[in-house]
């Protein structure tokens, strides 16, 4: 039988069919997975992975009734096409579209909101001692999380909580080996004895935590699977089925080679080959000149230390890992202690750089505070997409980081507008600071091809004016002030105008600002953060503590979450694309 996916709009349907149908079901859904993520794009490989297992779970459990968490939900895709979203699911990531994520507010089958990983088993186990209660005895728990997400200490915070109760919690390990980037770590190196057979049983961690361990089994066999989990649904208290899957399964380059097909771009369906595309003339990726600036400052100080949690792909310390793999750390998904570590190699003269993604670094923020600023060490923070990131959405935006390290004592706050600034401020900092720092910088490509350029020491919370004009004083931060410019080129008069660009947030020349005050008739902020608590809040302050009594406009990321669709989408709904740009500064030339 064929186009059985295409009869089923909710897991009723699928506990329906009979068991000897649901590989063909698997093969569709695979398909499907395969059609439509090859246009639109999005995340692939986790997806395709767990295809079997997502099936078995809503075959078995009564969902929405029984509560199935996903963790990350990068995975989750067959889990949102089975669930009434078959026929919309190539609005996936975009704007007005359904979210890339598990989300509440968009299907009573989501049952928690994730984009973050190692979530899973406290929120699981909080619904199942709700459940406890409540008195419903009979409504069952299910944590799915990867082997990279389980290594994360809010992870072992759930497990360690759930041995010690009763609770009708079934936390499912899907272990591929591999997160965005290949798993590390000795719980890894643990779990994979586990799967060669050459762990003995009574060493089992997870039933040391007091759970009812089961497996490892083939997560791609689903009458294993669904006979386990209908095991499992009798058995009382924690327990943990551990699955074995292929990232990428169904598409032999995508298992191949799983870091590439995480999220490949557009691909083709039949082949699996990337759509190549002509790069070489274009202005290179933030990420990649943080990860080339790291490698040719280590080559001068073999001080320099370079350390991530779980991204060294994505974050391109990979090149630094190739090039000298003894000062270049990928910690795992394991953010506080990236920091942690960070701030111990500092206290003994060592010059670390920590690159987390803004979102990220929110998971750590504790540590920033205690570990690292109240001490004053100085490491170099490096937070990778800064800003509005685009279809990830609000799970993944880096729009909050000003707001938040901006209230930190001893904390420097750089948002270089290009790469080449970017590496001007890495060099300064490479140099030696007495205080740590952040420098943010987005995802996507800069603006110059021609960026390795040498090395000039910048100075710290020097203001740079961009144009001089006569009445309007424009005030940037970070990479939006490009936006700026682009804008002030469209506009008649815009000799009227001013733009001054803030290579840092904090500390603040508080004498040039008053000056650009006084010799303005009106201020325009502009930053691709949070308007509250963030950088034109800033300038706020100043012209409210002075009595200056300016009119100003601040511009930024408005007080809701901005959900996915691309950044130039995102921008407009913000107001700080280049054409709201031109619409706002043309009222200006008329008052």
């Amino acid at each position: 039988m064929k186009n059985l996916l295409s009869k089923i709009n909710n897991p009723t349907d699928l506990r329906k069919l009979p068991e000897n149908q649901l590989p063909q079901l698997a093969k569709e859904l695979r398909d499907f997975i395969i059609d439509i993520v090859s246009k639109k794009e999005g995340h692939l490989g986790a997806s395709l992975g767990v295809v079997e297992l997502t099936i078995a779970l809503h075959y078995v459990f009564n969902t929405p009734e029984d509560l199935l968490v996903w963790d990350v939900g990068h995975q989750a895709y067959g889990h949102k096409i089975l669930t009434e979203r078959r026929d919309i699911f190539h609005t996936n990531r975009e704007l007005n579209g359904i979210s890339g994520f598990p989300k509440r507010s968009e299907s009573v089958y989501d049952t928690f909101g994730v984009g973050h990983s190692s979530t899973s088993i406290s929120a699981a186990l909080g619904m199942a001692l709700a459940s406890q209660l409540k008195g419903e005895v009979d409504k069952q728990h299910i944590a799915v999380i990867g082997d990279a997400s389980i290594a994360s200490g809010m992870a072992f915070e759930g497990l360690n909580h759930a041995g010690v109760t009763d609770a009708n919690l079934l936390v499912i390990l899907n272990d591929n080996a591999i997160g965005i980037d290949p798993s590390i770590g000795a719980l890894k190196n643990y779990l994979t004895a586990v799967k060669e057979g050459k762990n003995p049983k009574q060493n089992n961690i997870i039933k040391s935590l007091n759970f009812d361990y089961s497996g490892p089994i083939d997560g791609h066999d689903l009458p294993k699977l669904i006979s386990e989990l209908e095991r499992l649904k009798s058995v009382t208290g924690p327990k943990f089925l551990h699955v074995i899957t292929t990232k990428g399964k169904g598409l032999q380059l995508a298992e191949e080679d799983q870091v590439k097909y995480h999220a490949p771009g557009k691909f083709d369906a039949e082949t699996g080959k990337i759509h190549p595309k002509d790069e070489s003339h274009l202005p290179p990726k933030f990420q990649d000149v943080f990860g080339h600036t790291l490698v040719e400052l280590a080559k001068q100080n073999e001080k320099i230390i370079g350390i991530t949690p779980a991204m060294p792909s994505g974050s391109s310390m990979k090149y630094m890992m190739e090039a000298f793999p003894k000062r270049a750390i990928d910690v795992g998904i394991a953010e506080q202690h990236a920091v942690t570590l960070a701030a111990g190699m500092a206290t003994q003269g060592m010059v670390v750089f920590c690159n987390i993604y803004s979102t990220f670094l929110q998971r750590a923020y504790d540590q920033v505070i205690h570990d690292v600023a109240l001490q004053n060490l100085p490491v170099i923070f490096c937070l990778d997409r800064a800003g509005l990131v685009g279809e990830d959405g609000a799970t993944h935006h880096g729009v909050f980081d000003i707001a938040y390290l901006n209230c930190i004592p001893n904390m420097i706050i750089a948002a270089p507008k290009d790469e080449i600034e970017l590496r001007n401020i890495m060099f300064t900092a490479s140099e030696g600071l007495n205080h740590p720092i952040a420098i943010r910088y987005p995802r996507g490509r800069g603006e110059n091809v021609n960026w390795e350029q040498l090395f000039e020491k910048i100075e710290i919370g020097k203001i740079k004016e961009l144009q001089k004009g006569s009445k309007v004083a424009i005030l940037s931060t970070g990479t939006i002030g490009n936006n700026v410019t682009k804008a002030l080129k469209e506009v008649e008069n815009s000799k009227l105008f001013s733009h001054y660009h803030f290579p840092f947030i904090k500390p603040l020349d508080i004498a040039f600002i008053q000056n650009i005050i006084n010799s303005h008739n009106q201020i325009i902020t502009i930053e691709d953060g949070v308007i509250l608590g963030g950088f034109g809040e800033q300038i706020n302050s100043i012209i409210a503590s002075k009595n200056l009594k300016k009119p100003i406009v601040n511009l930024g990321i408005p007080d809701t979450f901005i959900e996915q669709g691309t950044v130039f989408e995102q921008q407009q709904i913000c107001k700080i694309d280049v054409q709201n740009l031109i619409h706002l500064f043309k009222t200006f030339i008329h008052d």
